[in-house]
């Protein structure tokens, strides 16, 4: 068995904080690590539970995921243990962990498909083919469902170059739809008035009875959050699609 060895302590504390570098390189890394009661494996599993319990995501918890990957642990054990986890200490945290194991564990993904990179790159899933409303877009798009429960939240992803009919949000009271940006870059607009260009974290506010449309810029991949507003007496019209003149306009 490979002898786990630690000189960070000695490099960044070894000259301020000495006794400190003493106690994580020679004890904790030193002996504690090294003890054979129990594998390198599952101690390294024990060790990304302990700080994902505590909140702690940042470079000590890529470190820690990267030795559970070099000691045996497998994509999907790990997606197991994360998910697992996230019942009992938080599923921000399992959102937050996966993040980073998603960049550990990259080699699992098909970099050279256009989706799977770009997957890499959000925090939400992409989701299934959005098959049952394909009659209302232009080009490909995708469907996750985030919450089902108070509010209706999914992820939308459009493929570059895909965007939805325009349509209204029909309300006698309340309504209409909220949009978050995820990922990549889109549009949305409103019948009428210019596009807004949406990058990660721009949001729009989409009032009842307001004609729209939204999707991916030409050149990128586009998700957004699309938030249901409640209200009363609330349908969903689809109207003509997006022309080329106006879509090709936009940069």
């Amino acid at each position: 068995m490979k002898k786990i060895t630690q000189d960070a302590g000695k490099k960044q504390l070894g000259e301020f904080a000495p006794d400190f570098a003493h106690f994580n390189d020679d004890i904790l890394f030193g002996e504690n690590w090294n003890n054979p009661n129990i594998s390198l494996k599952l101690r390294c599993i024990i060790t990304v539970v302990a700080l994902m319990s505590s909140g702690i995501t940042d470079s000590s918890l890529i470190y820690h995921l990267q030795n559970a990957k070099d000691h045996g642990v497998t994509q999907k054990e790990i997606a197991t243990i994360i998910t697992h986890c996230g019942f009992y200490v938080g599923w921000p945290k399992a959102w937050a962990v996966f993040r980073l194991a998603k960049e550990v564990w990259n080699e699992w993904m098909n970099e050279d498909s256009e989706k799977n990179a770009y997957q890499n790159s959000i925090i939400f899933p992409i989701g299934e083919k959005n098959e049952g409303f394909k009659q209302y877009f232009i080009g490909q798009s995708y469907l996750a469902p985030i919450s089902k429960d108070q509010i209706g939240i999914f992820n939308v992803t459009f493929e570059p170059g895909c965007r939805n009919n325009w349509h209204i949000h029909h309300a006698t009271k309340g309504g209409g739809q909220i949009l978050v940006c995820v990922g990549g870059r889109g549009y949305y607009q409103e019948y009428g008035k210019d596009a807004i260009e949406m990058h990660p974290g721009d949001s729009v506010n989409i009032p009842a009875n307001v004609k729209h449309w939204h999707g991916a810029a030409k050149d990128s991949w586009f998700s957004h959050l699309a938030i249901e507003v409640p209200g009363e007496e609330t349908s969903n019209e689809w109207l003509e699609p997006v022309s080329d003149e106006i879509y090709m306009s936009l940069k």
